[in-house]
């Protein structure tokens, strides 16, 4: 199985120790979002987790305790850097101090582990083409030596964005053409490898790449294992991944991006994130006596490996 740390909040940026006390105690709850009494108690032992796939927007949290993390398990970490300010991120670093974090990650678990994700891609009168194209070759040229690849997407309209950032303008043909020229042109410059994510579009004619966020390539660039040959099961159209189980809580989520698809307003999490306690089984909230906990079936995808099952979780405090 692969545990996504990230896909549903930033556990990373604001639930660092919870994660860590779960990885000592082996295990963790996550409860269904949409059938709430329905809770899953998923191993986080070394030997039950084909990959701990980290997703955030901050990285400092965790700086600390990553080396031991990556001793111990399988990892992969996307860095979410994007060119946009407190406006659009309101808790989110600044780029530089994002870019200061994410060569200090890749020089502690390599290169290889690291992915920067520029996304999602959206247009506002100060977001324009041209600030996009200036600011991707400004990151590109520092982040380039100290990561997989890159990924990027277009925005994907949500109902709900319409209302919490209803000043997104439109893509015309020609904006998403002159930014795909440019990112392909900046990514070969910078000898970057540059994918799509979510979506069936072919780019290639730009020198940008077809594929997912979470592939049997990926990760087996990033953990030098062989992975069975899984089929793609993406959350939408487009989308390429390989399944994951997230054990993270939507709502939970208080870097305050206008663009979030999963908080429903940023009151609730700041709300949400009062219920949360550190030495928890669960990420916000208690396990109650009308909670009715499954142990999760855990199918490794990795076709070969060997693991010391005995090894310990001992992190430095």
């Amino acid at each position: 199985m692969i545990v996504n740390v990230g896909g549903r909040t930033d556990i990373v940026n604001y639930y660092s120790e919870w994660l860590v006390n779960r990885l000592k105690e082996g295990y963790v709850y996550s409860r269904n979002p949409l059938f709430t009494n329905n809770v899953s108690k998923i191993s986080l032992k070394p030997e039950d987790v084909d990959c701990l796939m980290f997703c955030s927007k901050n990285y400092k949290p965790i700086l600390k305790y990553i080396g031991e993390i990556d001793k111990k398990y399988r990892i992969i970490c996307y860095y979410t850097i994007t060119a946009y300010g407190k406006d659009v991120e309101p808790n989110v670093p600044s780029i530089d101090e994002s870019i200061e974090t994410l060569i200090s990650l890749s020089k502690i678990i390599g290169k290889e582990k690291v992915l920067w994700r520029y996304d999602p891609i959206l247009l506002t009168k100060d977001y324009t083409v041209k600030k996009h194209i200036e600011t991707f070759s400004y990151m590109a040229k520092r982040i380039a030596p100290y990561v997989q690849r890159c990924i990027f997407s277009f925005v994907e309209m949500y109902k709900k964005l319409e209302y919490n950032m209803p000043e997104i303008i439109p893509f015309t043909t020609e904006d998403k053409i002159e930014i795909l020229e440019n990112l392909g042109k900046i990514a070969k410059e910078n000898n970057l490898y540059i994918q799509s994510c979510g979506t069936d579009e072919d780019f290639q004619k730009f020198g940008i790449h077809l594929s997912g966020c979470t592939t049997k390539e990926i990760l087996e660039e990033a953990n030098k294992v062989e992975y069975k040959n899984i089929k793609p099961k993406g959350m939408r159209k487009g989308c390429h991944c390989i399944p994951s189980r997230d054990i993270g809580a939507y709502d939970t989520c208080i870097n305050g991006c206008k663009y979030c698809y999963a908080n429903k307003t940023p009151e609730l999490a700041k709300e949400n994130i009062k219920l949360h306690n550190k030495n928890s089984q669960i990420l916000i909230g208690k396990i109650s006596d009308n909670d009715k906990i499954t142990i999760a079936k855990q199918e490794s995808l990795i076709k070969k490996f060997n693991v010391n099952k005995n090894a310990q979780i001992s992190f430095l405090d």
